[in-house]
């Protein structure tokens, strides 16, 4: 049974940082894509990192690039997202997920298929 399960969320100042993990069990990380998504309240789920397989290329949504760093550790079934120079609109609910859809679709959250239960990021000004 594929589970995903996030961590190391919580309320933070402006321009500090936060290292988001996130625990994958049930399959082999390495045959798939890994990513972080976040849904702002109000506003529809967008990805903002993903590490794809098998070389595990990194792409970033372009609010985030430069400040976050995706990473995975698939011997370990870990995956990280380093925030660093948070700001207020990085406040959401931070998700991990696992995919194998095509690399057409792959910044599309409706085209991944395992979902983690989400950590809160808060950032205030």
């Amino acid at each position: 049974q594929v589970q995903l399960a996030e961590s190391g969320g919580g309320l933070v100042q402006a321009g500090d940082s936060l290292r988001l993990s996130c625990s994958a069990s049930g399959f082999r990380m390495i045959n798939y894509h890994m990513g972080w998504f976040r849904q702002a309240p109000g506003m529809e789920r967008e990805f903002v990192a993903i590490s794809s397989r098998p070389g595990g290329n990194s792409i970033y949504t372009d609010s985030v690039k430069g400040r976050f760093t995706i990473s995975r550790e698939n011997s370990k079934g870990m995956l990280y997202l380093q925030m660093n120079g948070l700001k207020p609109e990085d406040t959401a609910v931070y998700y991990c997920a696992s995919s194998t859809v095509a690399l057409s679709g792959i910044r599309r959250p409706e085209m991944w298929r395992n979902w983690g239960q989400g950590t809160q990021v808060t950032v205030s000004a």
